[in-house]
């Protein structure tokens, strides 16, 4: 009956995102006040291998997702360690994958990205750092993944300041949840609760279901 009962009780879930619970400053005025699941959409981006990466290469994975920049000497240095222990953490589960976005990415070629990946051990076989156009980085940052704020009355609209958010993001584009990526603390939270939103996709107990059916 132990065993039943593992199997039947309830299991934790994470929550979904929605922009009207989350810091105004991080929101896109056009969705301060949406009550929708906040999801990931289409994108186009080149990664540190000048390799077009789009949202199907992340098809059916977890990932993590960030905002950085290579010459950040303040919080960014503090979250790409992070970032690599998450990956030396996880390097045997094929479920999880990273994205870190250049938030300034006229600066942040591929190559120079490349530099920067060789430099902090990044494994490009699932962790890829990418750039594009000011344009699109500002938009997925500001619309999708609401994790910047933005620069107003600057020379350039497109300015962005990043927080040290991590996002988890499920299997089909959801953001799940927030962690502070310089937190060490957080970073355990983070952790954790990959293998509470992975308990989400795991095969059903076919033989509990007959038992009770």
């Amino acid at each position: 009956m132990t065993l039943i009962y593992s199997q039947l009780k309830p299991q934790k879930r994470l929550t979904y995102i929605k922009a009207k619970d989350l810091n105004r400053a991080l929101v896109d005025s056009t969705l301060q006040d949406s009550k929708r699941k906040q999801r990931i959409g289409d994108f186009s981006l080149i990664n540190q291998n000048n390799d077009t990466i789009t949202q199907d290469d992340y098809k059916g994975k977890i990932y993590i997702a960030d905002f950085f920049f290579t010459t950040c000497q303040t919080i960014c240095p503090i979250m790409t360690e992070h970032m690599v222990e998450i990956q030396q953490e996880l390097k045997n589960d094929p479920e999880i994958k990273l994205l870190s976005h250049s938030v300034i990415p006229t600066y942040d070629t591929p190559d120079i990205l490349k530099k920067y990946a060789l430099q902090k051990g990044v494994d490009d076989t699932r962790w890829n750092l990418v750039t594009g156009s000011q344009k699109e980085i500002f938009t997925l940052a500001r619309k999708h993944y609401l994790a910047v704020q933005d620069i107003p009355g600057t020379e350039d609209d497109l300015d962005m300041v990043h927080t040290e958010n991590f996002m988890l993001i499920d299997k089909k584009g959801y953001i799940r949840g927030y962690y502070d990526g310089t937190d060490p603390e957080a970073i355990k939270v983070l952790l954790e609760e990959i293998e509470i939103l992975k308990m989400e996709y795991a095969p059903k107990q076919g033989w509990v279901e007959k038992l009770f059916n």
